[in-house]
C-alpha cells in the first residue's frame, strides 16, 4: 500500500508548496483539493495555468495524485444547489483527465442545507434516496464520457451510510465507474473495540470488490476524530483486513494537523512493513 495524506492537512494555496510539505513528511501520495490551488474546492473555471502548475508539483515532489476532491451535497434539499455541484465535477473531470487522475472523490450528501456531512432525519426517506439515484447517474454520464472513477464514502451523517447501503446504490446502477472509499473511523463512533472490529471487518467484507481508496481516520472513545493511532481504531486489524481482500492501493489519512504528519506516516509505515 502506498502511505497518503489530504493536500489540505498543509498550508499553502499552491500545489508546490503543498506537495513539497506532503514529500518533506515521507508521504507518497495525496488525496488533492483545489483549493491547495488557490481555488474553490468546487471551481467553475480551471486554468491552463493551474494544471501545469499541478504537474510541475508532481515532478518536482515526486508525489501522485491518487484522488482529486469533488464532494458537493448530492442531495440537497435545493436542486440549484445540486446542479451547481454537477457543473463542477464536469470541471473537475476535465482537469483529472488532463492530470491522470483516475478518481474523483463524491459526497452522497445529506438534506442538512447546512453541511453536507451532517445526519437530517430525511436522509434514510425513499424521497432522498431517489434524489442521489439521479444525482449518481448525472455523475456516472461525465465519468464514462472522461473515463474516470467516482468514490462514495459510507458515512453516518450521509444518505449511503452503510456498506451495505455503498453495494445496494452500486448495485441499482450498473456502473462498474462507481466505487468505495472505505474509512474504518466512518463505519463506528463509541462502541466496544470488539465490537468496532466485527463492524468493520463486516464493511469490508460486503464491499471488497468495490474498493478503490483507503482512508485512514481515528475516532476515539468519545467518537471524536483524532489522528491515526492516537483513538481507538485498531488500525493493525484494519489494514490486515484490507490484505485479506487483496486490496493494494493508497491508504490516505486526514483528521489530522501538519504537525502530526510525519508521527502518522511513521505509525502506518510501520504497520504496513
Amino acid at each position: 500500500m502506498q502511505i497518503g495524506i489530504f493536500a489540505k492537512t498543509f498550508e499553502g494555496a499552491d500545489p508546490e508548496t503543498v506537495l513539497a510539505a506532503a514529500a518533506n513528511t515521507g508521504y507518497a501520495t495525496v488525496q488533492y483539493n483545489m483549493a491547495c490551488s488557490g481555488l474553490p474546492s468546487l471551481p467553475m473555471h480551471v486554468t491552463p495555468e493551474h494544471i501545469e502548475a499541478i504537474k510541475l508539483a508532481t515532478n518536482l515532489s515526486g508525489i501522485s495524485i491518487c484522488a482529486l476532491s469533488a464532494t458537493y451535497n448530492m442531495v440537497h434539499p435545493n436542486i440549484e444547489v445540486r446542479n451547481r455541484g454537477l457543473a463542477s465535477l464536469e470541471v473537475l473531470a476535465q482537469l483529472a483527465k488532463s492530470l491522470k487522475i483516475e478518481m474523483l472523490t463524491l459526497c452522497t450528501g445529506s438534506r442538512n442545507p447546512l453541511d453536507q456531512w451532517a445526519y437530517h432525519v430525511d436522509n434514510q426517506t425513499p424521497e432522498a434516496w431517489a434524489d442521489l439515484r439521479v444525482a449518481m447517474e448525472k455523475a456516472l454520464v461525465i465519468a464514462e464520457a472522461h473515463e474516470l472513477y467516482l468514490g462514495i464514502e459510507p458515512e453516518h451523517g450521509n444518505v449511503v451510510k452503510s456498506a451495505t447501503a455503498a453495494k445496494q446504490l452500486i448495485a441499482e446502477l450498473g456502473s462498474t465507474r462507481l466505487k468505495v472509499i472505505i474509512d474504518p473511523a466512518n463505519l463506528v463512533s463509541t462502541e466496544s473495540a470488539a465490537e468496532q472490529k466485527k463492524i468493520i471487518a463486516t464493511a469490508i467484507d460486503q464491499v471488497a470488490d468495490h474498493i478503490m481508496l483507503a482512508h485512514a481516520k481515528d475516532r476515539n472513545s468519545q467518537g471524536e476524530v483524532v489522528a491515526s493511532g492516537q483513538g481507538a481504531i485498531d488500525f493493525p486489524h484494519f489494514i490486515s483486513l484490507l490484505n485479506n481482500v487483496g486490496y493494494d492501493g493508497p491508504l490516505v489519512t486526514h483528521g489530522l494537523a501538519a504537525s502530526e504528519a510525519l508521527g502518522v506516516r511513521k505509525f502506518l509505515e510501520g504497520i504496513i512493513k
